[in-house]
């Protein structure tokens, strides 16, 4: 299961706080959410602190993101490793 929180900060960013596990449905829950913000990915936060999991699908969706230019406020070192497990 998967929460997500919407909340708008100053100049403009929104920052999505996700608290659970990013796998099979929620991700296209996410990728949902995205879309439906009232602005750009640039403008977008994630705060992943609260995230105990993610999934194959989960960090491809998280990375695409970041690469359209979401940034992301925090997470745990698994899902940093998740993200920059290719890198090496």
């Amino acid at each position: 299961m998967l929460r997500i929180t919407h909340a708008r900060g100053r100049n403009s960013i929104s920052t999505l706080r996700l608290e659970g596990k990013l796998l099979g449905p929620w991700v296209t829950e996410l990728a949902r959410s995205c879309n439906e913000l009232p602005c750009y990915l640039d403008c977008l936060r994630l705060d992943l602190s609260a995230v105990t999991f993610v999934d194959g699908p989960g960090v491809a969706l998280l990375r695409d993101l970041i690469g359209r230019g979401a940034t992301v406020a925090a997470c745990s070192g698994l899902v940093l490793e998740l993200l920059h497990a290719e890198d090496r």
